[in-house]
């Protein structure tokens, strides 16, 4: 299953899934800025449930061993994010065997991160574009969005989770690139108390406890040298791993947020023919 970020992706990939012989269900979501988070996360894990009914694996042919969930930017948030709430799921009995996250938003706590630093002005996706993309996730209201950008939106009392998005302990050295970790600058509980969203697992899965990492699939990550998503997906594959999850992680050190949109250019068959490899020997 695909949740995807656009239809050129999702077209992208079910071509190059269908010429390998796996069946593919892709799906969209509520968008932002007309529908606020649950609404998102509820939409993909509802599609997620009914599939993993045995009769419509049954119906489409599906090996129950043999499911697999992927995203790309927010569609890899949310495979993530439902892959979680998947493990205490005691309805759902078919469990996935993979999950691909590409170039996946994994939190909201710090947008200081060395990738932000580094690609704060980068046209395709910039700070302060996502800013405003996780901001109308949780609400219309401009004061989140603008406490986003100078990181102070935290509240001293959840700055407990900071520990799961600590990039100097998180990130290898060679991301780090001679930055100096600043602990964020703690705000207010008032935009806490208004969008609880921007501090809930469902939406920032970075904020997930060892305990449940450990239950987690056979993972594939995709993340971008010039994307300010990159420390994201960095940081969760050194989680996963520190926990004992099989992780296969892709960087693309020519790469850019949306690399497999970009149909025509190198970048985008190369990395699409990786993950396809990888598809093939794990799923």
């Amino acid at each position: 299953m695909h949740f995807f970020r656009n239809l050129s992706i999702k077209v992208f990939l079910m071509m190059g899934l269908c010429l390998q012989e796996h069946c593919y269900s892709a799906h969209s979501y509520r968008l932002v800025p007309k529908y606020h988070f649950p609404d998102q996360f509820e939409d993909v894990y509802n599609a997620l449930r009914w599939f993993l009914r045995q009769d419509v694996l049954d119906k489409y042919g599906v090996d129950p061993e043999r499911v697999g969930i992927s995203g790309d930017s927010a569609g890899g948030n949310l495979a993530a994010a439902v892959t979680q709430q998947l493990i205490d799921d005691p309805d759902v009995k078919i469990k996935l065997k993979t999950q691909s996250l590409i170039y996946p938003a994994l939190q909201t706590l710090d947008m200081d991160l060395p990738s932000y630093r580094e690609n704060s002005h980068f046209p395709v996706l910039s700070k302060s574009l996502i800013a405003r993309l996780w901001s109308e996730m949780f609400t219309t209201d401009r004061s989140l969005e603008e406490a986003m950008l100078v990181n102070q939106h935290v509240p001293v009392e959840s700055s407990h989770l900071f520990k799961y998005v600590n990039w100097s302990s998180l990130l290898p050295e060679k991301f780090k690139r001679g930055h100096f970790y600043n602990s964020p600058t703690l705000g207010s509980s008032e935009l806490a108390k208004k969008y609880p969203g921007f501090l809930d697992v469902r939406a920032a899965p970075l904020l997930a406890d060892d305990d449940k990492l450990r239950s987690l699939p056979l993972t594939y990550v995709i993340t971008c040298q010039y994307d300010v998503l990159r420390d994201d997906g960095i940081m969760y594959v050194t989680r996963l791993r520190n926990a004992g999850v099989r992780v296969t992680h892709n960087h693309i050190e020519d790469g850019l947020h949306g690399a497999l949109s970009y149909h025509g250019f190198k970048i985008a068959y190369r990395t699409e023919n990786q993950y396809m490899n990888w598809l093939r020997e794990n799923l």
